[in-house]
Protein backbone atom coordinates (compact mmCIF):
# COMPACT_ATOMS: atom_id res chain seq x y z
CA UNK A 1 0.00 0.00 0.00
CA UNK A 2 1.03 3.41 -0.55
CA UNK A 3 1.38 6.22 1.84
CA UNK A 4 -0.49 9.33 1.98
CA UNK A 5 2.88 11.36 1.19
CA UNK A 6 4.98 10.04 -1.54
CA UNK A 7 7.54 9.47 -0.30
CA UNK A 8 10.72 11.87 -2.22
CA UNK A 9 14.36 10.87 -2.73
CA UNK A 10 16.73 12.92 -4.16
CA UNK A 11 19.22 11.18 -6.79
CA UNK A 12 22.98 10.84 -5.07
CA UNK A 13 25.49 13.14 -6.71
CA UNK A 14 28.60 12.35 -8.76
CA UNK A 15 31.20 15.22 -9.94
CA UNK A 16 31.66 16.29 -12.95
CA UNK A 17 34.95 15.90 -15.09
CA UNK A 18 36.55 18.73 -13.70
CA UNK A 19 35.98 17.89 -10.49
CA UNK A 20 36.89 14.95 -10.50
CA UNK A 21 40.25 16.32 -11.92
CA UNK A 22 40.38 18.74 -9.10
CA UNK A 23 40.05 15.81 -6.38
CA UNK A 24 42.83 14.00 -7.72
CA UNK A 25 44.91 16.85 -7.98
CA UNK A 26 44.35 17.62 -4.23
CA UNK A 27 44.44 13.65 -3.62
CA UNK A 28 48.38 13.67 -5.44
CA UNK A 29 49.62 15.44 -1.80
CA UNK A 30 48.39 13.17 0.02
CA UNK A 31 50.24 10.01 2.24
CA UNK A 32 50.54 7.25 -0.14
CA UNK A 33 47.81 5.35 2.35
CA UNK A 34 45.64 7.95 1.45
CA UNK A 35 46.03 7.67 -2.01
CA UNK A 36 46.02 3.95 -2.55
CA UNK A 37 42.82 3.74 0.02
CA UNK A 38 41.01 6.70 -3.09
CA UNK A 39 42.12 4.03 -5.44
CA UNK A 40 41.38 1.11 -4.01
CA UNK A 41 37.82 2.63 -3.38
CA UNK A 42 37.18 3.79 -6.64
CA UNK A 43 38.34 0.79 -8.76
CA UNK A 44 36.62 -2.01 -6.58
CA UNK A 45 33.50 0.45 -6.11
CA UNK A 46 34.29 -0.46 -1.98
CA UNK A 47 31.85 1.08 0.79
CA UNK A 48 33.54 2.95 3.72
CA UNK A 49 33.53 0.20 6.03
CA UNK A 50 34.96 -2.78 2.93
CA UNK A 51 37.77 -0.65 2.43
CA UNK A 52 38.28 0.00 6.07
CA UNK A 53 38.10 -3.66 7.17
CA UNK A 54 40.47 -5.02 4.57
CA UNK A 55 42.92 -6.77 6.14
CA UNK A 56 46.42 -8.11 4.14
CA UNK A 57 45.06 -11.66 3.62
CA UNK A 58 42.29 -10.09 1.61
CA UNK A 59 44.76 -9.12 -1.30
CA UNK A 60 45.97 -10.96 -3.85
CA UNK A 61 48.51 -9.06 -5.93
CA UNK A 62 49.41 -11.66 -8.58
CA UNK A 63 45.91 -11.01 -9.97
CA UNK A 64 45.67 -7.88 -8.74
CA UNK A 65 42.06 -8.25 -6.83
CA UNK A 66 40.49 -7.91 -3.66
CA UNK A 67 38.57 -10.38 -1.66
CA UNK A 68 35.51 -8.96 0.18
CA UNK A 69 34.71 -10.76 2.68
CA UNK A 70 30.63 -11.49 3.17
CA UNK A 71 31.28 -9.94 6.84
CA UNK A 72 32.33 -6.53 6.14
CA UNK A 73 29.44 -6.08 3.60
CA UNK A 74 26.57 -4.40 3.66
CA UNK A 75 24.34 -7.29 2.52
CA UNK A 76 26.43 -9.90 3.41
CA UNK A 77 27.79 -11.20 0.00
CA UNK A 78 31.14 -11.64 -0.18
CA UNK A 79 32.49 -10.57 -3.74
CA UNK A 80 36.13 -10.50 -5.45
CA UNK A 81 36.71 -7.20 -7.16
CA UNK A 82 39.72 -6.34 -9.68
CA UNK A 83 42.14 -2.88 -8.74
CA UNK A 84 44.14 -1.15 -11.37
CA UNK A 85 48.07 -1.12 -11.91
CA UNK A 86 48.24 1.95 -10.67
CA UNK A 87 46.72 1.28 -7.45
CA UNK A 88 48.85 -2.05 -8.10
CA UNK A 89 51.94 0.81 -7.83
CA UNK A 90 50.54 2.43 -4.63
CA UNK A 91 50.02 -0.36 -2.77
CA UNK A 92 53.47 -1.69 -3.38
CA UNK A 93 54.46 1.51 -2.36
CA UNK A 94 52.46 1.40 1.26
CA UNK A 95 53.49 -2.26 2.04
CA UNK A 96 56.98 -1.02 2.33
CA UNK A 97 55.94 2.13 4.57
CA UNK A 98 53.08 -0.19 6.55
CA UNK A 99 56.42 -2.36 7.32
CA UNK A 100 57.93 0.41 8.70
CA UNK A 101 55.00 1.05 11.05
CA UNK A 102 53.84 -2.63 11.90
CA UNK A 103 54.41 -6.44 10.91
CA UNK A 104 50.90 -6.92 11.86
CA UNK A 105 49.01 -9.29 9.16
CA UNK A 106 45.76 -8.15 10.38
CA UNK A 107 44.31 -4.63 9.16
CA UNK A 108 45.53 -3.24 5.84
CA UNK A 109 45.02 0.49 6.05
CA UNK A 110 46.66 1.37 10.05
CA UNK A 111 46.63 4.59 11.46
CA UNK A 112 49.60 6.78 11.39
CA UNK A 113 48.67 8.73 14.11
CA UNK A 114 51.60 9.21 16.96
CA UNK A 115 48.41 8.64 19.19
CA UNK A 116 46.84 5.30 17.99
CA UNK A 117 50.33 4.33 15.97
CA UNK A 118 49.64 0.66 13.91
CA UNK A 119 46.19 0.66 15.23
CA UNK A 120 43.05 -0.39 12.25
CA UNK A 121 42.12 2.74 10.44
CA UNK A 122 37.97 3.26 11.30
CA UNK A 123 35.98 4.31 8.79
CA UNK A 124 35.09 7.64 10.58
CA UNK A 125 38.91 8.84 10.00
CA UNK A 126 38.75 8.01 6.30
CA UNK A 127 35.42 9.91 6.03
CA UNK A 128 37.71 12.99 7.70
CA UNK A 129 40.75 12.32 5.20
CA UNK A 130 37.63 12.53 2.30
CA UNK A 131 35.83 15.26 3.68
CA UNK A 132 39.45 17.17 4.01
CA UNK A 133 40.21 16.86 0.52
CA UNK A 134 36.82 17.73 -0.83
CA UNK A 135 37.43 21.34 1.32
CA UNK A 136 40.86 21.46 -0.48
CA UNK A 137 39.56 20.84 -3.78
CA UNK A 138 36.28 22.99 -3.70
CA UNK A 139 34.08 19.77 -4.48
CA UNK A 140 32.43 20.28 -1.11
CA UNK A 141 29.63 17.35 -1.90
CA UNK A 142 32.13 14.79 -2.23
CA UNK A 143 32.08 11.90 0.16
CA UNK A 144 33.37 8.81 0.42
CA UNK A 145 30.39 6.78 -1.07
CA UNK A 146 30.87 8.97 -4.28
CA UNK A 147 33.62 6.94 -5.73
CA UNK A 148 31.27 3.89 -5.40
CA UNK A 149 28.56 5.91 -7.66
CA UNK A 150 31.62 7.27 -9.43
CA UNK A 151 32.90 3.84 -10.38
CA UNK A 152 29.55 1.99 -10.99
CA UNK A 153 28.55 4.90 -13.70
CA UNK A 154 31.77 4.92 -15.18
CA UNK A 155 31.62 0.95 -15.55
CA UNK A 156 28.21 1.67 -17.44
CA UNK A 157 29.70 4.15 -19.58
CA UNK A 158 32.19 1.81 -21.19
CA UNK A 159 29.67 -0.64 -21.80
CA UNK A 160 28.79 -3.31 -19.05
CA UNK A 161 25.86 -4.88 -18.43
CA UNK A 162 23.50 -4.16 -15.24
CA UNK A 163 23.69 -7.61 -14.23
CA UNK A 164 27.39 -7.64 -14.73
CA UNK A 165 27.71 -4.01 -12.40
CA UNK A 166 25.08 -5.62 -9.90
CA UNK A 167 27.14 -8.50 -9.17
CA UNK A 168 30.76 -6.35 -9.46
CA UNK A 169 28.95 -4.25 -6.48
CA UNK A 170 27.47 -6.89 -4.12
CA UNK A 171 23.97 -5.81 -4.78
CA UNK A 172 21.03 -8.25 -4.62
CA UNK A 173 18.81 -6.99 -7.14
CA UNK A 174 19.67 -4.43 -10.45
CA UNK A 175 17.43 -2.19 -8.93
CA UNK A 176 19.91 -1.03 -6.02
CA UNK A 177 22.22 -0.91 -9.04
CA UNK A 178 20.36 1.72 -11.26
CA UNK A 179 20.08 3.71 -8.14
CA UNK A 180 23.89 4.09 -8.47
CA UNK A 181 24.47 4.66 -12.16
CA UNK A 182 24.01 8.34 -13.37
CA UNK A 183 23.82 8.48 -17.15
CA UNK A 184 23.21 11.59 -19.07
CA UNK A 185 20.95 11.73 -22.19
CA UNK A 186 24.35 11.94 -24.31
CA UNK A 187 25.48 8.67 -22.55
Amino acid sequence: RRGLVPRVSSLPWIPTDAQWRAVLEVAAGESVRNRLMLAFAYDAALRREELCLLATDDLDPAHRSITVRAETTKTRRGRVVPYSAVAGQLLAAYLAYRRTVTTSREALFVSESPRNRAAGGSPWTWSKVVRSIALRAGVAAFSTHTLRHLCLTDLARSGWELHQIAAFAGHRKTDTTQRYIHLSGRD
